[in-house]
């Protein structure tokens, strides 16, 4: 969905097209960020229909002619994932490869509210990977001849992640209850995601504290938890975008531009 000029806009700007040719579709464009597209056999790509100004999917053989993609390289967060920039050049794709649910940006917004959900849970887990960490090194790193456990403003800092966790857990588990009973909302993902994610970095840089200077060394693993929410806080929608998207439901009234 993501492209090389088109974030948090690509509701209405995305700029990748396609065109219908008899029985094909003829994709051009570009595609930035895309998870694992460096080594996948088959990627969906989110395009603009020239007709009908529509913003449709298709799932793309990555071996066809004019499909190319580059890892992007030097990430400091999520280094796992080989995010890519794709590159389509008059990409032919059968119509049997129209993605049939997804026939405009609404259709889409179906996805982004479940992965949106997915995310939530990313940084329930950050946090209490979080707190695991720090807890350990607390109770094992000794200063002034005593555990730093021992001291309050560490047990503080202690019980804001753990405390932090658990309200995003809660919120977590009420909202998968929504989506399995089909009653989630948009905006209840998007709320949900921004919330989340930012009692995850407050999470993160308290677990960091902990550390000290430890907590910026990989060998420690803070160092990895704390980069990787980086990511996690910017993917499947900003947290402003997804608080304008929860503003919007709460009073009827949009912010975007």
């Amino acid at each position: 969905l993501t492209e090389p000029l088109g974030g948090s806009d690509v509701a209405g700007g995305t700029r990748t097209t396609a065109r219908r040719e008899g029985g094909n579709w003829i994709l051009n464009g570009a595609k930035r960020w895309i998870g694992n597209a460096t080594f996948s056999d088959w990627v969906v790509i989110y395009a603009r229909d020239l007709e009908d100004n529509q913003v449709k999917g298709f799932l793309v053989d990555t071996s066809l002619s004019g499909y190319s993609a580059t890892k992007i390289e030097n990430k400091i967060a999520l280094r796992t994932v080989e995010n890519a920039d794709i590159v389509l050049d008059n990409v032919v794709v059968s119509d049997d490869f129209h993605l049939k649910g997804a026939n405009s940006f609404r259709d889409t917004n179906k996805v982004l509210k479940v992965t949106r959900l997915s995310v939530g849970w990313q940084a329930v887990g950050q946090q209490l990977a979080a707190f695991d960490v720090a807890r350990r090194y607390a109770v094992e790193r000794q200063q002034f001849g005593r555990p730093i456990a021992s001291f309050q403003l560490v047990q503080q800092q202690l019980v804001q992640i753990l405390g932090n966790a658990m309200s995003s857990m809660g919120m977590m588990v009420r909202l998968a209850q929504l989506e399995d009973a089909g009653t989630a909302k948009d905006e209840q993902s998007a709320m949900a995601k921004a919330f989340t994610t930012a009692r995850m970095r407050e999470s993160v840089a308290a677990g960091r504290n902990i550390l000290g200077g430890n907590g910026i060394v990989a060998d420690y693993e803070m160092a990895k938890i704390f980069s990787d929410a980086e990511a996690i806080y910017t993917y499947e929608g900003t947290q402003e975008m997804n608080t304008l998207v929860t503003g919007r439901a709460i009073t009827g009234i949009s912010a975007f531009v």
